[in-house]
């Protein structure tokens, strides 16, 4: 069966750290872009960042610059989602789902994970 599953997730302290990882199953991670997407109670999903193949292109939304940081283990067909600083505001369900990724945007290419629940609460 053709899926990516996410896992990672938890409860956090404001200011903690958390790493998501988004694997394969059924096909190749390596072999498409990825990104992550989230989203908050009540709220839209929204875009957060992704990796190209070649993890020569990267792409954050604004919020997390200098705080989340994306990357990919191909040789483990794993991306992985490091998030720093973590704001309540972080929390949200993260999705990982196949993407067109380039500097400016990330498109959604049609598979989704289930997701994985991030809470920043003290």
């Amino acid at each position: 069966q053709v899926q990516l599953v996410e896992s990672g997730g938890g409860l956090v302290q404001p200011g903690g750290s958390l790493r998501l990882s988004c694997a394969a199953s059924g096909f190749t991670l390596a072999d498409y872009a990825i990104g992550w997407f989230r989203q908050p109670p009540g709220k839209e999903r929204e875009g957060v960042s992704c990796i190209s193949v070649g993890a020569d292109t990267t792409a954050y939304t604004d919020s997390v610059k200098g705080r989340f940081t994306i990357s990919r283990d191909n040789a483990k067909d794993t991306v992985y989602l490091q998030m720093n600083s973590l704001k309540p505001e972080d929390t949200a369900v993260y999705y990982c789902a196949t993407v067109y990724c380039s500097p400016n945007r990330q498109l959604p290419m049609g598979l989704w994970g289930k997701g994985t629940l991030v809470t920043v609460s003290s």
